[in-house]
């Protein structure tokens, strides 16, 4: 009798990892974020994280920074940039559009740091922050800060962060209930988390940063920026980076592959900007 119950019990074991599954897959949610555009973005996306989470929580967080910054005078010193940074974003704000009919009216928010890192970033719902080290250390011109602001605004229409989030939730609570049936420990928790992440995660924050790419020429060009200008950008973030790791072992695509994608991308959208350029600009 002894023996059966044993048995049975490492049968009912055996079968937790495909229960937490299942119930995995089913909690997920297939989802289009955005339109496809001219650049023909459609890849469906799996969320375990509700769209309102992201926003909320990206929210907070984007005080808090705001809030540290300020604690440290390091938010928008210098008022001219910060009217620079934030003309760029009243251009390319309605463009968005074009990829999501609710984006236009996200509470968005644009703000400049005061450092020497070359970064910039929006969060989801449409929280925007140029770092001054990105603006003066390459010497931005207007357009190649829209191509900067136009990739980072299509990582928050396409709901990257989410996407990621959703992922690491499901590679976390997958990794737990291995690790505790098979009894790997702490070290053979982290080994499978390790696995994962190269396996998994690496390509699909390329795909990311592709998506990205692509939806942000489409966006400067749309708002009335030269989307060719992303080539001469990446051009200059080869250089400070000294040409950046190879691509097979970076989270990002190589700096060749990137600037032969944005170049054929450029292209495609040249009669959006050809037509922007046309219009009368309201004044300012």
């Amino acid at each position: 009798m002894m023996k059966m119950l044993v048995a049975l019990g490492r049968r009912v074991v055996g079968l937790l990892p495909l229960a937490v599954l299942a119930a995995l897959v089913t909690g997920c949610q297939t989802v289009q974020t955005t339109q496809g555009g001219v650049v023909g973005v459609e890849r469906e996306q799996r969320m375990m994280v509700s769209a309102n989470e992201m926003v909320s929580a990206s929210a907070q967080s984007y005080q808090k920074i705001l809030q540290e910054a300020r604690q440290k005078n390091a938010l928008n010193r210098d008022p001219a940039q910060v009217e620079r940074v934030r003309n760029v974003a009243r251009r390319l704000i309605p463009a968005t559009g074009a990829f999501r009919p609710d984006a236009p009216a996200w509470k968005w928010e644009v703000n400049v740091l005061s450092s020497n890192e070359l970064n910039a970033w929006c969060m989801a719902g449409g929280k925007i922050a140029f770092y001054t080290g990105i603006i003066d250390r390459l010497q931005l011109t207007d357009d190649e800060i829209a191509a900067i602001m136009g990739h980072e605004i299509a990582h928050a229409l396409r709901e990257h962060a989410r996407e990621r989030a959703s992922q690491t939730m499901m590679t976390n609570i997958g990794v737990s209930v291995l690790g505790a049936v098979l009894g790997a420990g702490q070290m053979g928790t982290d080994l499978i988390g390790t696995v994962a992440k190269v396996s998994f995660q690496l390509p699909n924050s390329r795909e990311h940063e592709t998506e990205a790419d692509r939806m942000g020429v489409e966006l400067a060009a749309r708002g009335g920026y030269d989307p060719r200008a992303a080539i001469s950008l990446w051009k200059k973030m080869a250089k400070a980076s000294n040409g950046g790791p190879p691509q097979w072992l970076s989270t990002h695509p190589s700096n060749e592959t990137r600037q032969g994608d944005l170049a054929q991308y450029a292209s495609r959208v040249m009669p959006l900007y050809e037509q922007a350029t046309q219009r009368p600009r309201a004044v300012k």
